[in-house]
């Protein structure tokens, strides 16, 4: 698979990343309903299979149990690599998102917190050092100078190799900029939201900031399997189903109709629309990486198939004409 260097540092990531949001499992609010363990180990495991070679995943995902899975898998990594088989992935997580004993999330980034986060992470993925840590969310935004400057510690300290953000807007990388280099900016990015090319996919360039774009398959919509009875069909434990005004109408009729439209496009090319979803985001040269989400290895085993597909200026014409 291709890889893309991060920015200013000596990262360079493969075009697809593999996300641990939904393997964080359920019974919290942005849950995506019930998961296996062994599926979500094994999923990480054909992941690197198949090449790819960074995981991205965030302490609120599951309220600790994304990274801990991240973690069992990083392990019998290990001594698979110990053996010559299988090299360590690079690691990515996040900071800013706390939680409850009702495990609802919140924000919350004082520098105390952010330490303490630091330390958790490294405990739950069982690592001495997280390669790309990253501030989750701008908020409370009066905080994000202490927060920003908590993780700069960590990089002096050899806890954190280089730091980033998610879901910043321009205004707020320049407030942080001077305090330490930014390594990367992690924003949505998909077919269905463009926000990212007003500006800050030019501002990245400019500044050597890495972009790695989440969601590019918009939470499964972006892809074959998307139909009316299969949004129906998702448990009551799923986000989508009830926080997602996409899988909801008039929404929902909307992008069923751009999915069908996609399908043509993917089929002339022998691929899947999460292909398609995936590869479009990548046409952008300021994309180091597209961040796909899986359960099972048999999702990833598709969607790895993304990064090293290079769309023609004539099929990127007739999604542009659709959207």
């Amino acid at each position: 698979m291709q890889t893309r260097k991060l920015g200013y540092t000596d990262l360079h990531l493969t075009t697809v990343g593999v996300g641990a949001w939904a393997i964080g499992g359920g019974g919290w609010k942005f849950s995506w309903g019930n998961q296996d363990d062994n599926d979500s180990v094994a999923t990480l495991l054909r992941a690197v299979d198949m090449g790819v070679n960074w995981i991205d995943t965030a302490p609120v995902y599951g309220t600790g149990h994304s990274e801990e899975i991240v973690g069992v898998a990083l392990k019998q990594l290990g001594a698979l690599g110990a053996l010559g088989a299988r090299p360590r992935p690079i690691v990515a997580t996040k900071c800013g998102r706390s939680w409850n004993e009702k495990r609802e999330p919140f924000a919350s980034l004082d520098a105390a917190v952010i330490r303490k986060e630091i330390d958790d992470s490294l405990r739950r993925l069982d690592v001495e050092v997280i390669d790309l840590y990253q501030m989750h969310w701008p908020q409370p935004e009066e905080k994000i100078e202490e927060a920003w400057g908590a993780m700069a510690e960590g990089v002096k300290a050899g806890k954190l190799r280089y730091i980033g953000v998610c879901n910043y807007n321009v205004a707020q990388l320049k407030r942080i900029q001077p305090i330490h280099p930014v390594a990367s900016l992690q924003p949505p990015y998909s077919m269905l939201v463009r926000g990212v090319e007003d500006e800050l996919l030019t501002y990245c360039a400019q500044n050597n900031i890495g972009v790695v774009a989440y969601s590019p398959m918009q939470k499964g919509i972006l892809t074959d399997k998307f139909t009316r009875e299969w949004v129906t069909g998702l448990s009551k434990d799923d986000h989508r189903a009830v926080h997602d005004a996409r899988f909801q109408e008039p929404e929902l009729s909307k992008n069923l109709k751009l999915v069908e439209g996609l399908k043509p496009i993917a089929q002339r090319n022998s691929r899947s629309v999460a292909q398609l979803s995936i590869a479009w985001v990548l046409r952008r040269p300021e994309v180091t990486s597209a961040i796909v989400g899986a359960r099972k290895p048999a999702q990833i085993e598709e969607t790895a198939g993304a990064g090293d597909w290079s769309l023609s200026q004539s099929d990127i014409n007739s999604v542009n004409a659709l959207l």
